[in-house]
């Protein structure tokens, strides 16, 4: 009961931040299942599979590192 109390008396900002955590985490690892599935039907080899991996993944890098530059700012 106790975790149903916490998430009763939980703030908006608390509740925002958990849950943009936990869904931007959950897009990460459906864009990487993406990246992975395109690799395979393309028939792209390892070579192919390493530069698709490479340059799509920066995009989600792009947003891990504002993630965690804003949280370095903010102390």
């Amino acid at each position: 009961m106790s975790v149903l109390t916490a998430l009763a008396t939980m703030d908006e900002e608390a509740f925002t931040t958990l849950s943009v955590s936990i869904l931007c985490t959950g897009l990460i690892a459906y864009m990487c299942f993406i990246i992975y599935k395109l690799a395979k039907d393309s028939k792209a080899g390892k070579y192919g599979t390493i530069v698709l991996a490479f340059v799509l993944g920066l995009g989600m890098l792009g947003f891990i590192a504002k993630t965690i530059l804003t949280q370095i700012l903010q102390k």
